[in-house]
Formats: structure tokens, C-alpha cells, sequence
């Protein structure tokens, strides 16, 4: 009590009567406004003003905003608002944030591929959009006052999931549109029939990757791919005519000629061997005519025979032919290692009929029947297997 004795004079004070902002609201009133807005929540002014009892729904709605909300007590309690919005208007070059400033050229499409692809010119838009379900995600969201902070983490990361999906569905139409896939589709066969075969796999393969650049980036790479095989396919030539003895290029065209008769004088000379030869009615006709093939194949032989000789010399198994041997390689263009299999399977085979089991020879898939007779007889030839 301090000082205060039992005789000094004292007042009666109403603790409730004093104003606190404005004159016309007491402190009472204040009491009363905070406990209606918790109760009935931030909206309500009739029932807050029905709380009250002294004050209308307008004044209790002017007094909260005007000393709550932007008075010293909203600038004491609540955060200045942050400007969240983003200009999308800059000019930026990435897939997901196209610019805006520039709209896009229109597409050249007749009505009837308008109307199968579902697609609406003068929106730039399709009738149903990829991932068209996205928007239940959302649709069914609402957010109430009295949700949990659990249920509003949900619900955003719920808004995020759409946001994304929204994102990705506008992903797809910058990439149909900047690499031509809305186009019509004629002129879209038309562009793929100036490529090559290998050119258009090629682009089939890869065009899965189109996406991660711009069109323009994406051509590039593929006008660049396309040089680099026409550059190493000429390289080969160039290294084929210089291995040859070829050291100008007037001379090239003259060699290519040449070769191609050569391989044209090799299929004849096959089809002839493999086919039934014809019956000879004049005998010197005949003669004339097996001195000249002679003379044609020798001749063949000459020009065609050092360059398949000299590969057959690089062959790790060429060693264990005899003389023989390679020349039957050589006339047949066959691999020593694969005339080598196909020998010791027929020796192999020979050797189980001989000791009384009944097998079949099993010869390579890919041999010529010319081929496998030629073999054949010069393995009886040589005593390697007995006659039957």
C-alpha cells in the first residue's frame, strides 16, 4: 500500500470507460470487438456489431481496418505485403518461359486436319490439352479458416502438383510448335522425302532429345551430323583410290567405271557357275567360246585376284592352307577361316560314318551350294575324304 494511510481521501475509477484509439470507442468496446472477431470470424460484422450491441456493422468493419489493420497496432503486427507476381513478358530464351512480346506464327493447316487434331487457329489452343484430367487435382479444393496447418501444407503441395502439370503440358506445345509438329501433314512427308534413308532413322532416333534445345539448335546438330557422314564417306573413297595408285581425281571416275564392270563380270561369272550350262550343239563354237570365257576369267583373275590375295595374307590362319589350298580360296573369295571350319566339319563328320554312326553334316547357313561342291570335290581330290 506504500504510503496510503486508513483517513487519506480515495476515488472509485470505471476501468472500462477510457478510450483507447478514437474517443467514441472505450476500452470495453475494444475488448468486446477482439472477442466477436475470434468468435465469428474476420468478415462478420453484423455479428460483430450484434456482439458489441452499441455499434453498427459499418463502423465496427471502418474502426478494426482503420487501427487494426493500417494503425500502429497492423504496422506493430503484420508483415509488409511482398509482391509476388513475376513479369513474363522478358525476353527470355528458355523452353519453359517463352517470350511474349512476339506471338507466334500461325500454322498452315486445311479444316479437315484442324478438326482431326482438334486444334482451334484463332486460339491457339486444342479442344483437349495433354494431361486433360489436371485440373481435378484442384477442383474439388477449397481452403476454410479453421484448417490445421497439416491441411494447408497439403493443400499447396497439392497446388504445386498442378502447377507442374500445368508447366509440362505447356512444355509439349512450345516444342510442337517450334519444331514444326502442328504443321500439315503433307508438307511434313514432303520435308522428310529430301533426306536419305540413313538420314531419316537417324532423325527418328534421335528425336527424342529434340526437346532439350530450340529448333534452331536442334537443325544444327543434325545439318552437322549429315556433313559428317558425307565426310567420312568421301574420305573412304579418297583412301580407296590412293591405296589403288589413284593420285588425281580425273582419274577416279575412269577406276570407279572400271570396278563396276569388274563386279558385273563377277555376277555373271556366278550365275553362270551356278546355273546348269547350256548344251553345246557346235563344237568349235563351243571350243571358241570356252577359250574366250577362259581368257575373260583369267583376265577377271588378273585385276581382281592381288587385292582379295593380299587380304587373305592378313589373315591370322592363312599359314596353315597349302598351295592348294589358298588358290581354291582365292577362286572362291573365301576366308581361310571359314574354309577351315567348314573342313573340319566334314573331316569330323567323316570320321563318325566311318566308325559306324549315322550324322548328318551340318554346313554354315551362309555357304553357296557352288561353293560347298567346289569344297567337296577337292577334298576327295586330295584323299582327304573317300569316295562313296
Amino acid at each position: 500500500m506504500g504510503k496510503h494511510k486508513r483517513g487519506h481521501d480515495y476515488q472509485l475509477m470505471d476501468g472500462g470507460t477510457f478510450p483507447l484509439f478514437t474517443e467514441d470507442w472505450t476500452s470495453e468496446e475494444e475488448v468486446l470487438l477482439l472477442d466477436a472477431i475470434e468468435q465469428h470470424g474476420f468478415g462478420n460484422w453484423d455479428d460483430v456489431a450484434d456482439h458489441i450491441g452499441t455499434k453498427t456493422g459499418k463502423e465496427t468493419s471502418e474502426h478494426y481496418a482503420d487501427n487494426y489493420i493500417s494503425g500502429v497496432v497492423g504496422q506493430a503486427t503484420v508483415e509488409p505485403f511482398k509482391n509476388k507476381i513475376v513479369d513474363h513478358t522478358s525476353a527470355d530464351q528458355e523452353v519453359l518461359s517463352p517470350t511474349l512480346l512476339h506471338p507466334p506464327e500461325p500454322v498452315e493447316m486445311n479444316n479437315t486436319e484442324q478438326q482431326e487434331l482438334g486444334y482451334m487457329p484463332l486460339r491457339d489452343d486444342f479442344e483437349k490439352e495433354y494431361d486433360n484430367e489436371a485440373e481435378t487435382l484442384v477442383s474439388g479444393l477449397q481452403f476454410n479458416y479453421d484448417d490445421e496447418d497439416v491441411e494447408v501444407d497439403l493443400k499447396l503441395g497439392i497446388i504445386d502438383m498442378y502447377l507442374r502439370r500445368l508447366k509440362e503440358r505447356q512444355h509439349r506445345k512450345n516444342i510442337a510448335r517450334q519444331h514444326g509438329l502442328i504443321a500439315s501433314k503433307h508438307r511434313i512427308i514432303a520435308l522428310r522425302r529430301k533426306y536419305s534413308k540413313e538420314d531419316r532413322e537417324f532423325r527418328d532416333a534421335t528425336r527424342v532429345f529434340a526437346r532439350f534445345k530450340s529448333h534452331r539448335e536442334w537443325e544444327e546438330f543434325l545439318n552437322g551430323h549429315l556433313r559428317e557422314r558425307e565426310l567420312r564417306a568421301r574420305i573412304k573413297d579418297l583412301t580407296r583410290y590412293r591405296k589403288n595408285g589413284i593420285t588425281k581425281l580425273a582419274e577416279c571416275q575412269e577406276y570407279d567405271e572400271q570396278r563396276l564392270r569388274r563386279e558385273r563380270r563377277k555376277e555373271n561369272k556366278r550365275k553362270m557357275v551356278g546355273g546348269t550350262q547350256p548344251r553345246r550343239t557346235n563344237v568349235s563354237m563351243g571350243k571358241k567360246n570356252e577359250a574366250s570365257s577362259e581368257d575373260k576369267d583369267e583376265k577377271d583373275r588378273s585385276l581382281s585376284s592381288p587385292s582379295f590375295e593380299d587380304q587373305m595374307k592378313n589373315c591370322p590362319t592363312y599359314n596353315l592352307l597349302s598351295l592348294m589350298e589358298r588358290q581354291l580360296c582365292a577362286s572362291m573369295h573365301m576366308k581361310p577361316g571359314f574354309y577351315l571350319t567348314i573342313k573340319t566339319i566334314v573331316l569330323k563328320d567323316n570320321l563318325l560314318r566311318r566308325q559306324g554312326v549315322q550324322v548328318k553334316t551340318r554346313y554354315p547357313p551362309n555357304l553357296d551350294k557352288t561353293h560347298r561342291k567346289h569344297i567337296m570335290n577337292f577334298l576327295k581330290e586330295s584323299g582327304w575324304v573317300a569316295t562313296s
